[in-house]
């Protein structure tokens, strides 16, 4: 059994690609029975997000694992399994893990150091514990990894390296308009994403107007920022009077299309138009950005203007720019992620040699007992006191004997270099040999060749 992360994310994929993977939590939820349907996985998660789409599961083998989740991947794109390869990385084993609490502490995020992806994988573990779809493998690394982001975010200054994406779709407002203070903000969507959306503005000064399918939501959410909400049959009359429109719903197609932005505008003599759509797949027609007067601010200019940061060498880890204030506690964020790898890894391997441990000393004790019967046979007139004290001399020997390399093993186990300790003492006392492939990690493309001392990632 191993650990496989495979998925999709903006440090590979275009904005365009991606909005072909967006699930809504049906398709969240038929993902996660399909992948368990298939032939080699046992466990997964499946981590939804604007800008990223990744498998975490257990599978039986590395290859079919593979194959099994790129097939569930490929089917929700609309896409084939060829078609993808380009775009899809895979991470095995310790470089998952290091991978996952990489992705929750917010520094593989298009903004390095966001937060909100902290709440997308909490959410996406919720969703599937209550499927039934991770055991004994998957809890504790997905609980390790939101302890791991918390951590981060509590521990270092990364808050300080990057803002959420809102707030920098925000700051590409105001470089067009200037300050938010008092202007007219209406805010399509009242989820997870439009409630950051709306709270922001709100610290911003603006006048923030709620509105979303669900109208209880919007009272609820517009209630909260100090905001007036807005029933979506009046989208057209709030836009004309709103400096800035920001979208965000979970629909599947266009909400806002280019006649009601047009009709919007009508009538508006220099006052321009920022449209921030945050959403995936988009809310709002593409049209729109050719429209006098409106700039459109949406997932694929932000991850163009980091491809322009990377040009430059502008960066810090996870793709993002950041400043040299920031670099510290990048690497301070880096370093824990890499201890608590360190630390995940040493206690999965304990876990896994637990078997064969409990295993050599129920096979002692099943010759001490074999022992002993063939004793009491060859010494019928042993009195009850000798042969208890003998019972108890001969059991002590043995519990000598296997302690030292029963725990010797356990912390031979936790230590890195792949050496399959556990699979030795079961070959040297014949309890049985498992073996399997253990690949490394890379691109899906390399899946079927992979280097076993080739590093993970999206490089």
């Amino acid at each position: 059994m191993s650990l496989l992360a495979v998925g999709v994310s903006h440090q590979t994929a275009p904005v365009a690609l991606l909005e072909q993977f967006a699930m809504d939590a049906d398709d969240r939820v038929k993902a996660l029975h399909e992948l368990l349907e298939s032939d080699h996985v046992t466990e997964a998660l499946v981590l939804a997000t604007c800008n990223r789409v990744e498998v975490f599961a257990e599978v039986e083998r590395f290859h079919g694992g593979v194959t099994d989740v790129s097939r569930v991947l490929a089917r929700q794109a609309g896409a084939t399994v060829e078609e993808l390869s380009p775009y899809v990385t895979v991470h095995y084993e310790d470089q998952a893990v290091a991978h996952l609490f990489t992705v929750a502490a917010g520094l593989d995020s298009m903004v390095v150091g966001e937060t909100q992806v902290l709440g997308q994988l909490r959410a996406a573990y919720a969703l599937a514990r209550d499927e039934g779809t991770v055991g004994r493998t998957l809890h504790p690394v997905a609980q390790r990894a939101l302890r791991v982001g918390k951590r981060v975010h509590s521990e270092t200054g990364i808050d300080r390296a990057g803002a959420s994406l809102v707030s920098v779709a925000l700051d590409r407002a105001e470089s067009r308009i200037g300050a938010l203070a008092g202007r007219p903000v209406l805010v399509i969507g009242a989820g997870s994403m439009g409630a950051l959306a709306a709270t922001t503005l709100a610290r911003r000064g603006a006048d923030v107007v709620v509105s979303s399918r669900t109208e209880a939501s919007a009272e609820r959410l517009a209630e909260a920022v100090g905001g007036r909400p807005a029933p979506m049959d009046r989208t057209g009359a709030e836009l004309a009077a709103a400096d800035i429109l920001l979208t965000c719903t979970g629909a599947s197609g266009l909400v806002i299309g280019t006649d009601t932005v047009a009709a919007a505008m009508a009538g508006r003599v220099h006052r321009p138009l920022v449209v921030i759509d945050l959403a995936l797949p988009r809310d709002v027609d593409p049209g729109v950005a050719a429209l006098p007067g409106v700039h459109v601010v949406d997932l694929a200019l932000l991850q163009g203007e980091r491809n322009t940061d990377l040009l430059h060498g502008e960066r810090g880890d996870g793709g993002a720019p950041a400043s040299p204030v920031a670099a510290d506690d990048i690497a301070a964020a880096r370093a824990m992620i890499e201890a608590e790898t360190a630390l995940l890894r040493a206690e999965r391997r304990a876990a896994e040699v637990a078997p064969t441990v409990s295993a050599l000393r129920s096979q002692a004790a099943e010759v001490v007992d074999a022992e002993l019967l063939r004793l009491a046979g060859r010494l019928p007139d042993l009195d009850a006191r000798a042969r208890a004290e003998i019972a108890r001399t001969v059991r002590r020997v043995v519990d000598k004997l296997l302690h030292e390399p029963t725990v010797r093993v356990k912390e031979l186990a936790a230590t890195p270099g792949g050496t399959d300790y556990a699979g030795a003492l079961r070959a040297l006392f014949g309890l049985g040999i498992d073996a399997d492939v253990t690949p490394g990690a890379g691109r899906l493309a390399d899946a079927v060749t992979v280097d076993p001392d080739r590093p993970g990632g999206t490089a």
